[in-house]
């Protein structure tokens, strides 16, 4: 029989839990409750929700709009902006930022008035939106080692390089020795968090190992999205699911596998982790 191996740091991180706890907490007592943006990147969260009547706002005009009722700041965090916006209207909200994303935030709040500040990210995630918003002036952007190659910094100019928490920690140190080639001033701020790097490690290290290697999160995760990239080059049969049905729509082959990895991204509650590790265990 095969052996199934479910990483240790599968499912929710410390921040996303914070962040999802309040929130139900919230939608439990009653009352109108919204969230700026989903919860976390997780469809299964966020209809659990919306079923206890939390509504989700996509736009800064929703934001501004609310008249009452409590919103929530999600765990991605938000723009300097959109904080001063709800303070002077007097709109009560509970901000469930990821304290490490708070971190980012001061980091760059400091460091923009003096230096130019790089993010490295993905430029349309919700995390580096609200980053961005915490710059006393625009930052610029990398997502890959192509744009740092690109990249060219203004002489005479002092920069700041941070990091969406969730970015893959590998290519993050590629960039930055590609930066630290081009840039005479400099400041690394490494600000991966630990959690995002251990899951990434960890996933590395059984996707090695593993004939069939299972990735559940959904396709909107950043985190997730880089643990199947990182199993898929190690694993050629490599799952990414969200929910046990797409495992069962899709068929699960198990045969020649004698090591079957399953993880799971920062996003994914462990009701569905244990769901598919079941199923798994049921084919073996």
């Amino acid at each position: 029989m095969a052996e199934v191996i479910v990483a240790k740091t599968a499912g929710f991180c410390f921040g996303v839990r914070r962040a999802v706890d309040k929130a139900f907490d919230l939608a439990s007592e009653g009352g109108k409750l919204y969230t700026y943006g989903p919860i976390i990147h997780n469809d299964e969260v966020v209809k659990a929700l919306s079923e206890k009547g939390a509504v989700v706002l996509s736009t800064e005009e929703e934001l501004e709009a609310v008249s009452e009722g409590t919103v929530i700041l999600r765990s991605h965090g938000v723009s300097r902006h959109v904080i001063e916006m709800l303070d002077k209207k007097g709109t009560d909200y509970v901000d469930v930022t990821c304290p490490f994303v708070k971190r980012i935030h001061d980091v760059v709040y400091e460091e923009s008035a003096e230096n130019e500040i790089i993010i490295i990210g993905n430029p349309d995630h919700p995390e580096v939106e609200g980053i961005r918003g915490w710059c006393r002036h625009d930052a610029t952007v990398i997502s890959s080692v192509d744009d740092a190659l690109e990249f060219v910094g203004e002489d005479g100019k002092s920069f700041c390089v941070v990091s969406q928490t969730t970015f893959n920690y590998k290519k993050f140190q590629e960039i930055v020795e590609i930066l630290k080639k081009k840039l005479y001033s400099i400041n690394i701020v490494n600000t991966i968090c630990n959690a995002t790097r251990d899951h990434q490690a960890e996933a590395a290290e059984i996707a090695e190992a593993a004939d069939i290697m299972i990735v559940i999160g959904d396709k909107k995760s950043s985190n997730s999205g880089k643990l199947y990239d990182i199993c898929r080059a190690r694993c050629d049969r490599t799952y990414f699911i969200q929910t046990l049905q797409e495992l069962e729509e899709e068929g699960l082959d198990t045969e020649g596998a004698d090591k079957i990895g399953i993880t799971a991204g920062a996003s994914t509650p462990n009701y569905i982790i244990e769901e598919v590790q079941k199923y798994v265990r049921r084919k073996l």
